[in-house]
């Protein structure tokens, strides 16, 4: 399961008004290969589910995860920051045995 702050709902609510989103649009949330720690976050908005994927709704906010992603992932919830150094989602995940200090790659 990966669950979403109170702040990330807000932001995240706000973001999909300013884009127009509505009806059936969830976030897409991902693991790919790169960054400093070896793999990187992957998170965007979409409308289409493909086979595989599981779907979590936390708060109003739909979450889509594919499986292969969901392994490094169950357990992570989305948070908001906005403090000095730098605003946006941030990634609480407890399967990271470290990250990289900008917060988008990580290492299991």
């Amino acid at each position: 399961m990966i669950t979403v702050s109170a702040s990330a709902k807000d932001y995240l609510d706000r973001l999909m008004a300013e884009e127009k989103r509505e009806g059936d649009t969830f976030v897409r949330v991902g693991v790919k290969g790169g960054g400093c720690s070896g793999l990187e976050y992957n998170l965007h908005f979409d409308v289409e589910r493909k086979a595989g994927d599981e779907l979590y709704e936390d708060k109003g906010i739909k979450i889509v995860v594919d499986m292969k992603s969901l392994l490094y992932l169950y357990g992570t919830e989305l948070d908001y920051s906005g403090g000095l150094n730098g605003k946006g989602l941030v990634f609480k995940n407890p399967n990271a045995s470290r990250t990289c200090s900008c917060g988008e790659s990580f290492a299991v």
